[in-house]
């Protein structure tokens, strides 16, 4: 039962790193994918553990920073409203346009699984952001200790890695 759980768990992490890693230049949230990745490798590998921890204070001070004005919480809605009317597009499939000047092969390409995984990663950006809101937006000692917790974490990973 021990090795069903590590290969399954290998199996889960390395597919979500590769998908992650082809979600940084295809539509879908690639960094949280690869984050996750990292996140269940870290059961199997020290090496995904050490990395962690940086990604994780990174990836919240990112948080904190997309809420701290009502300029970047506007525009992360504007990015979340695009995403869905990307979509939408997608799934409508208009016919292609005459304005069109390349192959009407890659005239809206991937159809329904394009729309899909940018509609996904619009209902995951929205969640995140009303995270970031409720956790950070007008919190300036939440933002203060994550700045502590990631130069901590960066003198752990400093350490770990002149150790190896």
């Amino acid at each position: 039962m021990k090795i069903a759980k590590r290969v399954g768990l290998e199996a889960v992490g390395w597919t979500l790193l590769v998908a992650g890693i082809a979600a940084l230049v295809l539509p879908g949230p690639g960094l949280l994918m690869i984050f996750a990745a990292m996140a269940v490798l870290s059961q199997q590998y020290e090496w995904a553990e050490r990395r962690l921890a940086p990604i994780k204070y990174r990836a919240l001070k990112a948080a904190a920073e997309s809420v701290a004005s009502i300029s970047r919480i506007v525009a992360s809605v504007v990015g979340v409203v695009l995403l869905f009317a990307a979509g939408a597009l997608w799934i409508a499939n208009p016919p292609v346009p005459d304005w069109w000047s390349f192959s009407d092969a890659l005239w809206l390409p991937g159809g329904i699984a394009t729309a899909t995984t940018q509609i996904v990663s619009g209902f995951i950006a929205i969640g995140l952001l009303i995270y970031s809101y409720r956790r950070f937006h007008g919190k300036p000692e939440s933002v203060q200790a994550l700045g502590r917790q990631i130069e901590e974490a960066d003198r752990e990973y400093d350490e770990l890695s002149q150790r190896d």
